[in-house]
Parts: C-alpha cells; sequence; structure tokens
C-alpha cells in the first residue's frame, strides 16, 4: 500500500465563509486519528471563484483515508458541512519541490 496525498479546494456556501473555516477546524482534528497528516491549509477570499480554503493531506493509504471519511464523529457533523460548504473538489496530487 502507498501513501495518498490529496488536494482539497474548498468554497463556501454565499456568506457562510468563516462558518466553512470553523467546520475545517473540527473536522480535520480527526485526520490525525485515522494516520493522516494535515501538510498545508491556505486560505483565500473565494474571490473570481476560486476556492475559500486549499488544503493539501496525506494519509498512509486507501483504508486510513476510508476510516477518516466513514469517522462518526466526522459524519455527525455533515448537516453543517452542508450548511457552510458548497463545493469541495478533492483529487491526488504528488508534491515537488
Amino acid at each position: 500500500m502507498s501513501a495518498l496525498t490529496l488536494c482539497c479546494l474548498l468554497r463556501a456556501v454565499p456568506g457562510q465563509e468563516a462558518g466553512l473555516h470553523r467546520y475545517e477546524d473540527a473536522v480535520l482534528v480527526l485526520v490525525a486519528d485515522h494516520g493522516g497528516t494535515v501538510l498545508q491549509r491556505a486560505v483565500g477570499d473565494g474571490g473570481d471563484g476560486q476556492p475559500h480554503e486549499v488544503q493539501i493531506l496525506r494519509f498512509p493509504d486507501a483504508t486510513a483515508l476510508d476510516g477518516y471519511v466513514a469517522d462518526p464523529r466526522r459524519v455527525r457533523m455533515a448537516d453543517e458541512r452542508d450548511r457552510v460548504v458548497a463545493r469541495t473538489d478533492v483529487f491526488p496530487v504528488d508534491l515537488r519541490t
């Protein structure tokens, strides 16, 4: 099994930018419980259709990612997520320097 590095682009429901960041503050704490790491979080203003937040996450393997996605604590936050997050795009990346 190989590590997964993911890029997540998040766009807030209009007027819910602060709520998106609060939700992400809460849910990203769970990543470590599944062996993952939040490598980077970048916050933008969402202007011109750009994301409000960009995250780079690493998980040891797909099983760890699946565990994070299915974590009951994360699932319980789904209503809040739906209220504040308009769109999420997640895709695998290779980091280069």
